[in-house]
């Protein structure tokens, strides 16, 4: 059974959550604090968390940045909980680690799909690892380990960021169409706010750093392109 810690500190959303996702089959650890989820999260190793970015003490962005830095844990898969009217909440959510937001109010159905989609492509990742070193350019990416470095540095990418630059990197002989890599990485049955994939694009090419804008072209109109 697949594990979800759910931090939120609305008790009638955290119970909500709880409740929907156990009646999918997850087992569900709910938290209404960072620093309880925290407490424990290295030990018990959930599948997947939903974060509250707002959240009393510790906020879900400074949350997220430490279980990035836990080597045990730190590719799980994140989904942060925003709200609805507030883009910059958005965008600082995937910048700093997130793989996937949902707007408030939200529908449980949208959020299980998401839940889903990440947890089925982590589990491929998982059971069927690639291996072998790529070096294009300054780039160097370990399939074995996803240790991905620009000009021998480590560059920290999240599971979806990774995911985002070895499909680029993999259909690199050909313009990749906006509408492929959605299907693709964000394959759940819900309408995507296509920001997000902007958003990782844009971060992507910021972490690769002075490369990152050459390597990663946009086509207008079309989609994007992995040069060398």
């Amino acid at each position: 059974m697949q594990k979800i810690f759910v931090i939120e500190d609305d008790e009638n959303i955290r119970n909500l959550v709880k409740i929907a996702l156990e009646g999918y089959g997850y087992e569900v650890m709910a938290f209404e604090s960072a620093e309880l989820a925290l407490e424990c999260i290295d030990e018990m190793k959930p599948d997947l968390a939903v974060f509250d970015l707002m959240l009393p003490g510790m906020d879900g962005l400074t949350a997220i940045g430490k279980i990035r830095k836990m080597d045990n844990i730190k590719n799980m898969p994140l989904i942060v909980l925003t709200a609805k009217d507030k883009e910059y909440d958005k965008v600082v959510g995937l910048d700093g680690g997130a793989d996937d937001y949902i707007t408030k109010p939200f529908g449980v159905l949208e959020l299980t799909a998401r839940i889903r989609s990440l947890l089925r492509r982590a589990n491929v990742e998982t059971s069927a690892p690639k291996k072998g070193v790529v070096e294009l350019g300054k780039l160097s990416i370990d399939m074995a380990t996803r240790e991905v470095a620009m000009d021998g540095k480590p560059v920290t990418l999240t599971y979806k960021e990774y995911e985002l630059l070895m499909y680029l990197v993999e259909n690199r002989a050909r313009v990749v169409e906006r509408e492929e890599l959605l299907d693709e990485l964000w394959d759940y049955n819900a309408e995507i706010e296509t920001r997000t994939l902007d958003i990782h694009i844009r971060t992507l090419r910021q972490k690769l750093g002075e490369e990152g804008s050459t390597y990663i072209k946009t086509i207008r109109s079309v989609g994007y392109r992995f040069v060398i």
